[in-house]
């Protein structure tokens, strides 16, 4: 008796789980997304690569900051030269780790979608960059309660 084999990726991945000698292992069938099939969506990679370059710049200088702040205070104390409390060791490199944080938004939402790179610091651009996030969100939103 020959067994009709449909094409392998056409048909659910099947995954046993536990021991391969228990057979009643539970399975879990995976199958591939919807999605992928329909319209293509997501940041183009124009606009990618200048999050990524935003993001490098305003979050990269306040991190090595923060942790300048540690060396400098090390050098300091370690010559003599000043007496700092470890207090403001912390305080000061938390600071500079938050504006690095701040700064990893402010590069997404900074960056021009527009195939021209726009101005240099961007801040035209966060306003519409806020409404494409909700707008994205929402949608997201309704596709969600659409699947239940």
């Amino acid at each position: 008796m020959k067994r009709t084999n449909k094409n392998k990726k056409d048909q659910p991945k099947e995954v046993k789980i536990g021991f391969s000698n228990k057979i009643s292992a539970p399975k879990i069938v995976s199958k591939k997304s919807s999605r992928s099939s329909g319209k293509k969506s997501g940041i183009p990679s124009y606009v990618a690569n200048r999050m990524a370059r935003r993001i490098a710049f305003t979050t990269g200088v306040p991190t090595l900051s923060g942790m300048g702040v540690f060396i400098g205070s090390y050098f300091l104390i370690s010559k003599g030269i000043a007496d700092i409390s470890p207090t403001v060791t912390l305080v000061s490199s938390a600071l500079c780790f938050l504006v690095g944080l701040l700064g990893l938004s402010y590069g997404i939402l900074s960056a021009s979608w527009d195939i021209n790179t726009g101005s240099f610091l961007g801040f035209e651009n966060i306003k519409p960059n806020i409404n494409r996030m909700k707008d994205a969100f929402k949608t997201n939103q309704k596709d969600i309660a659409s699947s239940k």
